[in-house]
């Protein structure tokens, strides 16, 4: 359900401005990648009456695109490598006496100015200590602001594995797919700066960014497979969408088919933000 209510609130957004929708498969993550999943997704959508307005993005086939994103930066020093586990950023946090329960610790800059001498490197990061504050703007929660150095620090732009990493891909990708909004969940809110900055190292144009709420579990955590989550049922689809439509503060629309719904689900959609019909 979380998915779908992203899917279907960036579909709202889009048919509310008369624009494009685009769908991109983000499996750069490939040891985590289910052969299959993609068609899932794709089938899934349709049923719901989602299908991309232009040709499918696989991230998985775009590694050189991003190749030529990590050159320019490196050109620009702005990456470096860095040795470090993941245990030796977990004490560094202790000697800092920063809290220890982030789930994203941050990173102090151990090897901004060099490895030690037969330390190979295991990943690369984005330095961050002269970025300046990152302001934004997010349709549904208003002005944001981030200072990355002490809310992230220098983060990883290529990863151990020799994987290209989430916020790399996603900046180039949107930069070359012309996306001007970006709608998705609460939880993504966090990467945004760090997108921002991004996009203005490498002279890409910013969207805009709305990110909407999150389907929680009982327990008040995001929900998902791990936690209870269930998988959709295809066969219901107006019933469905209707639960996606109350997580987005939209009342149910009554309709006898997906075709019918979609009409007045977009026009609820502007006439929550106030955009013409």
């Amino acid at each position: 359900m979380g998915s779908l209510v992203a899917a279907v609130a960036s579909y709202l957004d889009a048919r509310a401005h008369d624009g494009i929708w685009l769908v991109r498969i983000e499996d750069i993550d490939e040891p985590r990648t289910v052969p299959g999943a993609d068609q899932v997704i794709i089938e899934t959508l349709a049923r719901f009456g989602m299908r991309s307005d232009q040709p499918m993005v696989w991230q998985s086939q775009r590694k050189a695109r991003y190749q030529a994103a990590f050159e320019r930066l490196a050109r620009g020093g702005h990456v470096y490598p860095c040795a470090c586990t993941r245990r030796e950023i977990a004490d560094s946090q202790i000697t800092l006496g920063v809290d220890t329960e982030r789930s994203d610790p941050v990173y102090p800059g151990t090897c901004r100015l060099g490895l030690d001498p037969g330390r190979p490197a295991r990943a690369w990061r984005l330095r961050v200590d002269r970025a300046p504050t990152v302001l934004w703007s997010d349709r549904l929660s208003g002005p944001q602001q981030d200072e990355l150095a002490s809310s992230v620090g220098d983060f990883v732009i290529r990863r151990a594995d020799g994987l290209w990493a989430y916020q790399l891909a996603v900046v180039v990708d949107d930069a070359e797919q012309g996306v001007t909004d970006v709608v998705r969940g609460a939880d993504l809110a966090g990467s945004t700066a760090r997108q921002i900055y991004l996009q203005g190292l490498l002279g890409y144009e910013t969207p805009r960014y709305l990110h909407g709420p999150l389907v929680l579990a009982s327990d008040g955590r995001k929900l998902s497979k791990q936690n209870g989550a269930q998988p959709l049922d295809p066969y219901r689809p107006i019933e469905v969408l209707n639960q996606a439509l109350a997580h987005l503060e939209i009342p149910a629309i009554p309709a006898a088919s997906v075709d019918h719904f979609w009409p007045s689900a977009i026009g609820a959609w502007r006439d929550r933000f106030g955009l013409a019909h």
